[in-house]
């Protein structure tokens, strides 16, 4: 595994994106809305690792309760494996609690969170690219 990205929830992508990029003097960031999440995404790429942006989109999804709940912060780590499915697999096996299975996320990616119990208060996620 390998760490893919920190996973941060704001109120407005294209405002938090602005600031990110000018202070880090990264380039600017890919964006994307990923319905079934229930967010809009700002991809911001530092080196090898990313800074993911969340901003809700919709109604009562789990960004929007995070921010209501918790404000801005820091949502959840992200690590890159080879296959989502094959590690879930073996993270359940470990006995690790998974939330909601794995399912299709952002640029064509197989994702799956693990609970934040099974992590000592750390929600994270695992994540592998299309072939």
């Amino acid at each position: 595994m390998d760490l893919d990205h920190v996973a941060i929830a704001v109120p407005d992508v294209e405002e938090a994106a602005a600031s990110y990029c000018r202070v880090l003097g990264a380039p600017p960031p890919e964006f994307e809305t990923v319905e079934s999440e229930g967010v809009r995404i700002a991809m911001i790429r530092l080196g090898n690792c990313r800074i993911e942006l969340l901003e809700p989109h919709g109604e009562g999804g789990p960004i929007s309760k995070f921010l209501e709940k918790r404000g801005p912060g820091i949502h959840h780590v992200a690590m890159r494996v080879d296959d989502a499915d094959a590690e879930a697999s073996r993270i359940e096996g470990c006995g690790a609690r998974l939330l909601g299975g794995v399912r299709g996320g952002s640029g064509g990616s197989r994702v799956a969170f693990i609970h934040p119990k099974s992590l000592h208060g750390v929600l994270a996620e695992i994540c592998s690219k299309p072939s």
